[in-house]
């Protein structure tokens, strides 16, 4: 593709390089018209070629076509060549060389120098989005980074989980809290723009941020890199005296005032810039009162324009548009943006070397341009990108701390021959809490029971049946690859079911390792609840209808005295049916049990796990009943929030993962009591994978002994009692 480099122009002579560029697409167009001209002539002897279309002439036809179609992209690439030239002589007066001497050289930047990263992020979509640039930063990046994160309640809690847990090495995070000290200096700006008052908060970075923080990149989070921040930050060194923002001209039409009949926008330079990419000389601007001059020029404006249209860009224009000297412009490549009317075009034409894509419309990556499914292929790489192979140390700098589970991980043996169990036990997995839309105020309220439970991919079918039967709130954590997650976000987002559900609460654990984490995902999910109960159950359970409400009577007499911790059992059965008439009542689940629909939980492979519950008592039952815990006893609990253990993260997979919880309760004095009225059906599906490793593999199984072994001494010396007789 025809362009000019400043640099190559220097060394060769622009003349000379632009001259061969134009004699090479002459020399194509001609060599076309030749192949043409023969092609047409020798169809003339053709005996076929009569009166019609025959497949000569077909075949004639669709060339002509493909060469009109190269003519036309060759004249549009022989004018912008054209254009460059025009450019940089008005600029170099003829020799090319003036334009260099112009541009400072930029300055080398230190193997372990840190690049400053700054970005605004709110809510629970944002903390999503932003996950893909960060990717993208990592994936190119060869210095440390540091991340300083303006967030509000909901990011500062999903970011700081997910940078502790991702455990990338070289990358520090700083977050500061958006409260009102910030909004209340921009909020009195009246502001259309879809991110509200947040859209305005880089207006106060110079005042907010460290004076020790001396220059940053402030990006946008609906922003993917395609090449190393670095070559970013080294462009600070190019800055001129009094230049204190490194701006990407607008690539649309809108500071024109032409998009539409009685478009007023806001002043700026000609086309405007765009401020989802920001050089942030922070120093500069806070010697040249950066802060006083925007309030100035907000309130001189706002009289006539009422409110931004654009947030924080409209503002930062207008003030450019008053002290223009205060701008180095950067190269389109360093901001393409995507918006609906978009002019970006003009930008990938001349410049091969794209290096920031923005989806600066509210419709994201849905947004119509004719380019966009190459832009939008590029995005979703990071998108489903694997972040634990960002976790790896690819260059060599002084580390920090490193986290104290990589440091369990590197003194386990991969001799041992449950080294995958070991590994499993010591892995920090990472996790994205809240990846969607959640109301904490509406789970809190009322003092409820949330349902805690865990899924892989292969059950997530069973959460919208689990969302029909229970109204409460549920705390969900979800294993899965960052592939998946994105399957996992359409089907939620298509589900009726679940995108109305705002008091679910899905936590997704990312995949790493051999086997299935199940008391990791469920200590992740119980951490998170925010309400008094917990109901501690599995995804492929289904409660009788009413049993949020039924369980809310029950905890508030049941747990009324504080003396005893309790845990209330609510019975389980099964079903081989996939289709099943869900009774609807205790007095319709007898009946479906005496005429063999339903069983007592897996009564004929395993009934050790719920004998103690006592169902022949539970069938007559009106009020609750206590029962004693025996060995192997793993019923379904609900108990007090502040009261209950954490899982034991060394059982994985299959087997033990919930006795050894319940064995627990039993040692802190829980008392056992049956609820009358509750009942939980396990719905049929296909085997796990762990289950099948526990029934196949001879050491899966001698494994899983040494564990119970060893838990079975803690409790023994933890609690003082005796527990030989279950192992």
């Amino acid at each position: 593709m025809p362009g000019i480099s400043i640099r190559r122009a220097k060394r060769y002579g622009l003349h000379t390089i632009l001259a061969r560029r134009w004699l090479a697409i002459y020399a194509s167009l001609l060599a076309m018209a030749i192949v043409a001209i023969l092609y047409y002539l020798s169809l003339e002897d053709d005996p076929d070629n009569v009166l019609g279309f025959n497949t000569r002439e077909m075949r004639l036809a669709d060339r002509v076509h493909e060469m009109e179609e190269q003519n036309v992209m060759l004249r549009h690439q022989l004018a912008a060549a054209h254009n460059q030239l025009v450019a940089v002589l008005d600029e170099t007066g003829g020799n090319g060389t003036a334009a260099d001497r112009a541009q400072p050289p930029e300055e080398p930047l230190s193997k372990c120098a840190e690049v400053s990263v700054v970005i605004v992020c709110a809510g629970y979509n944002s903390t999503r989005s932003v996950v893909t640039l960060i990717k993208s930063l990592l994936f190119y990046r060869r210095h440390p980074l540091h991340f300083y994160f303006l967030v509000d309640e909901v990011a500062e809690q999903v970011l700081s989980h997910l940078f502790h847990t991702w455990g990338v090495p070289q990358v520090e995070l700083t977050m500061y809290r958006i409260d009102r000290k910030i909004t209340d200096e921009v909020d009195w700006v009246p502001n259309k723009h879809y991110s509200g008052v947040y859209g305005l908060v880089k207006l106060m970075l110079p005042k907010v941020l460290p004076v020790t923080l001396r220059k940053a990149i402030v990006l946008d989070t609906d922003i993917t890199f395609a090449t190393d921040i670095a070559e970013l930050w080294r462009l600070f060194s190019r800055f001129k005296p009094g230049q204190m923002l490194g701006l990407v001209e607008n690539q649309s039409d809108w500071y024109l005032g032409s998009l539409w009949k009685n478009h007023r926008p806001w002043p700026a330079v000609g086309r405007g810039y765009n401020t989802g990419v920001i050089l942030m000389d922070l120093d500069r601007m806070r010697v040249h009162n950066f802060q006083q001059v925007w309030r100035l020029v907000a309130e001189k404006y706002l009289v006539t324009h009422f409110s931004t249209q654009l947030a924080d860009q409209d503002v930062i224009n207008a003030v450019i548009k008053t002290h223009p000297d205060m701008v180095y412009r950067l190269s389109c490549q360093w901001n393409v943006q995507l918006s609906d009317n978009t002019r970006s075009e003009r930008c990938y034409t001349e410049v091969t070397d794209l290096k920031v894509i923005h989806w600066n419309s509210p419709k994201k990556l849905k947004v119509k341009n004719k380019n966009a499914e190459f832009f939008r292929n590029q995005h979703l790489t990071f998108l489903e990108y694997d972040g634990n192979l960002l976790r790896r140390q690819l260059f060599s700098c002084p580390a920090g701390e490193e986290p104290s589970w990589r440091d369990q991980l590197s003194r386990l043996s991969e001799e041992d021959e449950c080294y995958d169990f070991q590994r499993a036990r010591a892995t920090e997995y990472r996790t994205h809490l809240y990846y969607l839309q959640y109301d904490m105020e509406s789970a809190r309220a009322g003092g409820g029971v949330t349902l805690v439970a865990q899924l892989s991919m292969d059950r997530l079918q069973m959460v919208e049946a689990l969302c029909r039967h229970w109204q409460g709130p549920v705390s969900l954590a979800v294993y899965m690859s960052d592939a998946e997650a994105q399957v996992f976000l359409q089907y939620v987002q298509d589900s009726d079911v679940l995108r109305q559900r705002t008091n679910v609460g899905y936590h997704v654990v990312y995949k790493d390792g051999t086997y299935y984490p199940v008391n990791y995902l469920r200590n992740v999910a119980l951490r998170e609840v925010n309400t008094p109960y917990v109901f501690l159950a599995d995804i492929d359970f289904l409660p009788m209808m009413g049993l949020y409400s039924s369980l809310m009577r029950a905890a508030g007499d049941l747990f009324s005295d504080m003396n005893t911790p309790k845990a209330l059992v609510v019975p389980a059965f099964e079903t081989q049916r996939y289709r099943l008439s869900f009774p609807g009542s205790k007095a319709e689940l007898l009946s479906m049990l005496d005429m063999g629909d339903l069983f007592t939980f897996r009564y004929h492979v395993w009934s050790k796990g719920h004998a103690p519950t006592d169902y022949g008592k539970w069938r007559t039952a009106t009020t609750p009943y206590p029962v004693k815990w025996e060995a192997d006893f793993e019923p379904y609990v609900v108990v007090r929030k502040e009261e209950i253990p954490m899982y034991d993260l060394r059982f994985v997979g299959f087997g033990w993962n919930k006795v050894s919880h319940i064995m627990e309760l039993h040692a802190r004095g829980f008392q056992f009591i049956v609820l009358p009225n509750a009942f939980v059906i396990h719905m049929p599906h296909a085997p796990s994978l762990d289950i099948a490793k526990f029934r196949t593999s001879r050491q899966y199984r001698q494994c899983l002994k040494m564990l119970k072994q060893s838990f079975v001494k803690e409790m023994e010396e933890k609690y003082g009692e005796d527990f030989s007789f279950v192992v």
